[in-house]
């Protein structure tokens, strides 16, 4: 058994990412500033994207975004259950509803056509999920979209550095980056909306800060101009300089963070071949680089011979963490008494959630570190096995 714990993810921060923070604490200025303007036109230049916003997190932009385009009482949103529930919540808090759709199950993609049967003239804007840093089939998505008139917004929250048919995500569509501390870069708490559309990204920034004319920065004065105006009611949601900073030295080494995931993600898939009934998500047919910011595994009970919750408790025991992303929006309790979603309607969605679980995939692992999860399933299973053939269960 390992000596120490491995959790599933810790993000990499260096001496030199502590001590730019520290500079920015030294600087007089550490709420939003010039390092939020620098991380933003960082990520504009790598998506190629005209206009790119940060903020508080992932959750602001997608209730910033969604404000700015228009959601409210009677629209619907277009999208698969299997995300995390910031998204729909804030369908539901706009006053909007929730229309989720089913997902391939060994990609945990959804496809244009579970899309194009879902949208009706009630449907305002798609959001598709580039789940665990695989990117959707955006050219059939998009096609969609623009046959049926509806606009299309990209949850990325997994993919910044993930391409689609040789593009970077984030470059065409408006899209949001999470920026949390187990994304495959971080700001401690952060996101990133990239668009082509000045006017959304105009509106967002100022909603994103009380909706003045102007930011909490106004670099000519180093401070906030007192003559800004409200233009409409806003929010307090814009990302501090001590925070952006960090994602500002991150951004740089992401490639190299992403070339080390995929290979632990390559020995993962190897090694798993040979261990029934832990099975990796396929990867989806399209050309596409994938940003392995999870690596999910399927516990299949019928196979292995133990329920996803005993397999955790193993792996646990011999100081592996794990997780679960995620477990279906439309199964939360909420969303079944109080917008009454029928279980049975998204097998896909639902035989995924049941079983799903992510195991340690992150870049300051190390080979051993990688080979301890595996032997550390391997026991588990012979455990469970052992139990079994005894008589015990």
């Amino acid at each position: 058994m390992r000596p120490s714990f491995l959790p599933f993810c810790r993000p990499s921060i260096t001496e030199e990412d502590i001590a730019s923070v520290a500079e920015v604490l030294r600087s007089g200025w550490i709420t939003t500033g010039p390092k939020v303007t620098e991380l933003e036109q960082m990520i504009a230049t790598r998506t190629g994207a005209r206009e790119a916003v940060a903020a508080s997190s992932g959750t602001a932009l997608m209730h910033l975004t969604l404000l700015a385009m228009g959601v409210g009482a009677g629209d619907e949103v277009v999208g698969p259950s299997m995300t995390w529930v910031s998204t729909p919540n804030v369908v539901e808090l706009l006053g909007a509803r929730n229309v989720f759709v089913d997902v391939d199950r060994e990609t945990l993609l959804v496809s244009a056509a579970a899309i194009d049967a879902a949208i009706t003239p009630r449907t305002k804007v798609v959001i598709p999920v580039h789940y665990a840093g695989a990117p959707v089939d955006l050219d059939a998505i998009r096609a969609v979209c623009r046959a049926r008139g509806v606009a299309l917004l990209e949850d990325a929250a997994h993919a910044i550095g993930t391409k689609y048919k040789g593009c970077e995500v984030g470059g065409d569509d408006p899209a949001i980056f999470s920026l949390h501390p187990i994304k495959n870069i971080t700001s401690g708490e952060g996101g990133v909306l990239t668009t082509n559309d000045s006017d959304l990204a105009n509106r967002v920034r100022r909603l994103r800060f009380h909706g003045l004319a102007v930011d909490a920065h106004d670099r000519t004065q180093q401070g906030r101009s007192p003559q800004a105006q409200v233009q409409e009611p806003g929010f307090k949601q814009n990302m501090p300089d001590m925070n952006a900073v960090l994602a500002v030295r991150q951004l740089p080494r992401l490639d190299a963070f992403i070339a080390r995931r995929d290979a632990l993600a390559q020995y993962y898939k190897a090694e798993l071949a040979s261990i029934d009934g832990i099975v990796p998500l396929a990867d989806p047919q399209w050309s596409h680089r994938h940003a392995r910011h999870l690596f999910v595994v399927r516990v299949d009970e019928r196979v292995c011979g133990l329920d996803r919750a005993t397999f955790m408790d193993g792996l646990k025991k011999r100081n592996v963490g794990t997780g679960i992303h995620f477990l279906a929006a439309h199964t939360q309790r909420w969303y079944r008494e109080n917008r009454g979603e029928s279980i049975g309607q998204l097998p896909n969605t639902e035989w995924n959630s049941a079983r799903i679980c992510t195991i340690p995939c992150f870049p300051d692992m190390s080979d051993a570190d990688a080979s301890s999860v595996i032997d550390a399933i391997k026991e588990t299973l012979a455990v469970s096995r052992a139990t079994v053939s005894g008589g015990v269960r």
